[in-house]
């Protein structure tokens, strides 16, 4: 199979964001008065978007749609200003994009965060890297593991489904790669575990950034 291009999800895969999220979330959690979680248990929370991570966050007796709301709007607000207080990029991805770039591989991202701050954390985090299109959710572009986002990317860069790999580091990202008819590579350094990503259909097991080279090769 020969692969031109490359999307990437961002958070677990791209950088290590799971500090500033659940200092965010608990942060929340303490201004209404529910108990707070470990940074660990965020592992399983995060991935399907910001209503999910709120809904995972708060205690089963108190995920009534008022509740939810008022604390999916705190978190957009706490963690608008708190994103990138310890999230940084994982060792090597900046290498990995750098040589992509040189290989004249396709790079994009797409997340289940919401599109404004997935733009505003790549930008930030990668000001010397080239993506494509970068995206994430919104009204127009339901969250993985819909494939419409990633099936949009493909579009876009005019590069076919089954020419791409999806990298991720969760069932939802082999998920989506599935749906999309597109390769899942998952990534074992991020959120996730590997039995995880196998079982979900994972065709390449990644234990570091630069193992995805010999695949394009």
């Amino acid at each position: 199979m020969r692969y031109n291009g490359v999307i990437f999800d961002l958070d677990g895969t791209l950088v290590n964001s799971l500090e500033d999220i659940a200092d965010s979330m608990n942060a929340v959690l303490k201004t209404y008065g529910f108990p707070t979680h470990a940074v660990d248990e965020y592992k399983s929370f995060v991935g399907r978007g910001m209503t999910h991570l709120v809904i995972s966050s708060l205690p089963e007796d108190a995920r009534d749609e008022a509740r939810i709301a008022l604390c999916r709007d705190a978190m957009l607000a706490e963690y608008g200003v708190n994103y990138l207080n310890k999230t940084r990029p994982y060792d090597g991805i900046i290498d990995l994009v750098t040589e992509l770039s040189r290989m004249n591989i396709e790079r994009a991202v797409f997340s289940n965060k919401v599109d404004h701050l997935t733009k505003k954390i790549v930008a930030e985090l990668f000001p010397d890297c080239h993506f494509a299109i970068i995206l994430g959710s919104g009204p127009e572009l339901p969250e993985k593991p819909d494939p419409k986002g990633v099936l949009a990317i493909s579009s876009r860069v005019k590069i076919a489904p089954e020419n791409l790999i999806y990298v991720g580091d969760s069932d939802v990202d082999m998920q989506t790669a599935r749906n999309a008819g597109m390769s899942p590579a998952g990534a074992l350094w991020g959120f996730r575990t590997k039995e995880e990503l196998i079982s979900n259909g994972a065709e390449y097991l990644l234990h570091h950034p630069m193992d995805l080279l010999p695949i394009l090769q």
